[in-house]
């Protein structure tokens, strides 16, 4: 698989009639920072986990930036086969075509076997913008979370929302 560029993934939102506004920045590899480009950037914002499970199962989890996930319980959240741990990064660029610091939902675009489950935390959707790279880490890329959705879905992924945070979560 080649990975498609940011240019390539705008191309394809256009192509849905989707518009998002996307700002450049200094290439940011975590969420901390991320965070000095809050009062810029309006809406949810982003943090990814990329993991697999026992049987090699991969899933990309998007959840708000401060969202903490517990890794030895999610599995039974999310469906997967025994406890889940992260994902290598040849599987990332295998599948998302990103880097780790890169990671984002918009790389399902790359995943043309669809051999990554998207599943997005329902605190996240609750915003009416998702924040998320556009498959590189100098740039922030901002979308209705309708849009997000008819985007997701013309990759041929399936949207899922879960409460992958939230205390009470099962």
């Amino acid at each position: 698989m080649t990975a498609k560029t940011r240019d390539e993934l705008v191309a394809f939102l256009d192509s849905l009639g989707i518009a998002v506004k996307t700002r450049d920045h200094p290439p940011v590899f975590t969420v901390e920072e991320s965070k000095a480009l809050r009062d810029e950037i309006p809406g949810g914002h982003t943090k990814n986990l990329f993991l697999k499970d026992k049987k090699g199962r991969h899933f990309l989890l998007t959840v708000e930036e401060d969202a903490v996930i517990d890794l030895k319980t999610v599995h039974a959240k999310i469906g997967a086969s025994g406890r889940v741990s992260f994902g290598k990064p040849e599987q990332l660029m295998e599948y998302l075509g990103v880097i780790p610091g890169a990671v984002t939902a918009f790389g399902v675009i790359n995943d043309d076997d669809h051999a990554v489950t998207l599943i997005f935390d329902e605190a996240l959707v609750a915003h009416d913008i998702i924040n998320a790279h556009p498959l590189a880490n100098d740039a922030t890329t901002s979308i209705a979370t309708a849009d997000m959705k008819r985007f997701v879905e013309a990759t041929g992924h399936a949207w899922q929302v879960l409460n992958l945070a939230g205390e009470n979560a099962t």
